[in-house]
């Protein structure tokens, strides 16, 4: 057998085994590790490069050693799942780094970050000011959480004492013009209300890249011709204009009649239309 050969060979060993590694410890393994996951990470990596390059290795032993860290891996993830001192300990602690909008410049320098690298941090969550900031805690792995003060908090429906609608999971029904039951069926839809809303928008399945049901039970899609203007669904504003037309109605009818029993009743129907109008905006503006 060539040299190249068993390079070859010993590289598809290896990245089935590191593949089949990563599954075993996780998802954990590949986003936001740990000093110790950190470690055994690149300790795996440097294994496997060895010895698929080292031809003079024994194969076995490359793999054995790299089944070891994994089984410590995970054995370490296992108890610093049942143990905080444990976790603390091969995790390491969050460390604030602001706190009450001052700077902690000691624990800046224990973490060996300097004013600039915090900025930078600070930048990275989109704030430019240090004195906007209430509250930042630079995490186990390296990211920067931060909490800005009060008076600079974006404005919610809940500051503002809105009511809006439930958000749900929005499902994708169509992919490269092809349509997903499954996504469909969870949407509560059927494939003759899919075709309804497809004739609506003047639009043939064939045509449709990707199409998406939203909360509200709407569907947008896009096509693949991007120089075909494809109108945006109107039944829910168009519903909030027929209940306002009918309730501007009634007013108008309780002006014009004569009869004070007729008016009564006109007035009475108008004011619980207003209140219906009241509870359905959050769902049918827009």
């Amino acid at each position: 057998m060539s040299e190249w050969t068993d390079i070859f060979i010993r590289s598809i060993i290896f990245i089935v085994i590191l593949i089949l590694m990563t599954k075993i410890l996780g998802k954990k393994q590949i986003s936001e590790i740990s000093f110790f996951e950190y470690v055994s990470g690149i300790t795996i990596g440097s294994i496997a490069a060895e010895v698929i390059m080292g031809l003079e290795r024994n194969i076995a032993h490359g793999v054995v050693a790299i089944l070891i860290f994994g089984f410590i891996t995970l054995i370490v993830d296992l108890i610093a799942l049942k143990s905080k001192k444990f976790r603390d300990l091969v995790e390491g602690k969050a460390t604030p780094l602001i706190q009450d909008g001052k700077i902690l410049e000691d624990n800046l320098k224990k973490e060996k970050y300097s004013i600039d690298e915090l900025n930078k941090l600070l930048r990275q969550k989109n704030v430019f000011n240090t004195a906007d900031v209430e509250f930042a805690v630079l995490e186990s792995s390296g990211d920067l959480s931060v909490l800005l003060k009060k008076e600079n908090l974006p404005l919610t429906p809940k500051v503002l004492n809105l009511k809006v609608a439930q958000e749900k999971e929005s499902q994708t029904v169509i992919m490269d013009g092809q349509i997903i039951n499954d996504s469909l069926t969870a949407a509560g839809k059927t494939r003759e209300w899919l075709n309804i809303e497809l004739e609506k928008q003047g639009v043939l399945l064939d045509n449709v890249f990707y199409g998406q049901i939203d909360s509200y039970g709407e569907l947008h899609i896009d096509v693949f011709d991007d120089s075909l203007a494809i109108p945006s669904p109107q039944q829910r504003p168009l519903l909030m204009t027929m209940i306002k037309k009918c309730q501007a109605d009634l007013e108008m009818f309780a002006l014009e009649t004569d009869s004070d029993k007729a008016k009564k009743m006109y007035n009475r129907n108008s004011k619980k239309l207003l209140n219906v109008i009241e509870k359905l905006k959050p769902y049918l503006n827009g």
